[in-house]
């Protein structure tokens, strides 16, 4: 296997913590002789155990072994696999060494470890080959990369050579990418220590726009924005405003599920990490991706200024906001920024003698999003055909609709009051009596 290994040219920058590279080693201690058997069986099931964990996280199943290594072929972000996610299928000499990789990977695909199972007495690579995994709930592993994954796979089994490899691996970087962002939907930054780093979030909940009942003229505006975003022609950042529990981040989460086919991504941020904002969008403008950053529950007390950094990546930084880069966001507040009664009386200058330059500034930031799209609470006639909706949707509640919504009201009066996310907490409820 170290031999297959060092062979690599474009993917040879692989992590030396890798579990192929740990195999490697382990490989050619074993035909050196130069570790005990005892020790290299311990080392194979920490590495067979390793695997295992990557396989239940993004629920691989049948040969492990395979999808492990197609794994590392999608995710491995190169100058080869990302060209070819920006422009598709080029020719050039890149493609010869590539090819080359291609045949080795095929090696690795069928290579033969009935030697090391024999000798070490061991059979875990047989058992990997032919694995059952569990059946879970989709929402414990990554179904985006398991179905990818796992289809690839199939594709590189049954290819002759290198070539085939090939060119099923060029067809599904056009098509899907590679790397996290070629894999996921939605990500969100984790910093600590005045540093950042971009985590996918593997679990994204399977929202349709039809879920939330109503709002009909919100969604158009919002669905006809974000199709001219992804077909690459002119679109505006987005607010979303209103009262609370009316379906604003069900409405972002739900475009982002309808349009992630079409190559579009979320990468949700909080307040306190806009600092990072430039730098977020440096690490994505040059993919082949269109991003939505999502900032959620946006809004700031009067003695917070983080919005300056958003101001500015908005419009009026030196650096022009890439194509591919818009950013959607949710508050409760129309103008983000909290008012004082100072800001509005004239008598009272707080020692600010520029007071009304001041107030423009901060209420300036709500005009530099182009689509403002508001969110209400709904009628007592909206809210009754929501509950309504919702029950209908679910054969095991019998109560008749007198009954329904008549336990409705008194739920919205004990529970926050009208609102489509009180009818979904209600409805949530009487499913779950109607099941016990």
């Amino acid at each position: 296997m170290y031999k297959q290994i060092s062979r690599l040219i474009i993917y040879r920058d692989m992590s030396g913590e890798s579990i192929l590279s740990k195999l490697g080693n382990i490989f050619e201690d074993f035909d050196n002789g130069s570790d005990t058997p005892e020790h290299l069986r311990s080392r194979i099931y920490v590495e067979v155990r390793r695997l295992l964990e990557v396989a239940t996280k993004y629920g691989f199943d049948n040969d492990l072994w395979h999808n492990y290594l197609t794994f590392l072929i999608i995710t491995d972000e190169n100058p080869f696999s990302l060209t070819y996610e920006k422009a598709g299928k080029q020719e050039g000499t890149v493609n010869s060494f590539a090819i080359n990789d291609f045949e080795v990977f095929k090696e690795l695909f069928d290579f033969d470890f009935s030697k090391i199972e024999r000798e070490l007495n061991v059979n875990c690579f047989s058992t990997l080959s032919s694995y059952q995994a569990i059946a879970k709930r989709e929402q414990i592993y990554n179904k985006n990369v398991s179905e990818k994954v796992r289809a690839l796979s199939k594709k590189i089994e049954a290819a002759a050579n290198g070539n085939e490899v090939f060119e099923a691996v060029a067809e599904f970087y056009r098509d899907y990418g590679v790397g996290m962002f070629g894999l996921n939907k939605a990500f969100r930054v984790v910093s600590d220590d005045n540093d950042f780093r971009i985590c996918p979030i593997t679990n994204m909940e399977p929202i349709v726009l039809s879920d939330l009942i109503g709002y009909e003229l919100q969604k158009k505006l919002l669905t006809e924005n974000t199709e001219a975003f992804v077909s690459g022609k002119g679109a505006n950042n987005v607010l979303l405003y209103g009262d609370s529990g009316t379906g604003k981040s069900t409405s972002i989460k739900a475009i982002v599920n309808r349009y992630y086919d079409s190559g579009l991504r979320m990468i949700e941020i909080y307040k306190h990490q806009f600092c990072y904002l430039s730098r977020i969008i440096s690490e994505i403008k040059n993919r082949n991706y269109r991003f939505i950053i999502y900032m959620d529950d946006l809004s700031f007390e009067d003695q917070e200024t983080e919005y300056k950094y958003l101001k500015a990546i908005i419009e009026g930084g030196v650096e022009t906001k890439p194509d591919n880069v818009l950013i959607y966001a949710t508050s409760n507040r129309r103008h983000l920024i909290k008012e004082t009664w100072n800001d509005k009386n004239d008598s009272q200058m707080m020692g600010d003698i520029h007071r009304c330059e001041t107030v423009e500034e901060k209420l300036s930031l709500v005009n530099r999003f182009g689509l403002s799209i508001g969110y209400f609470k709904p009628s007592r006639v909206e809210f009754d055909n929501i509950v309504l909706e919702l029950a209908a949707r679910h054969p095991e509640i019998s109560l008749d609709k007198e009954q329904i919504l008549a336990e409705a009201h008194a739920w919205e009066l004990r529970n926050g009051g009208i609102s489509g996310r009180t009818a979904q907490q209600f409805v949530n409820h009487l499913y779950g009596r109607s099941t016990d």
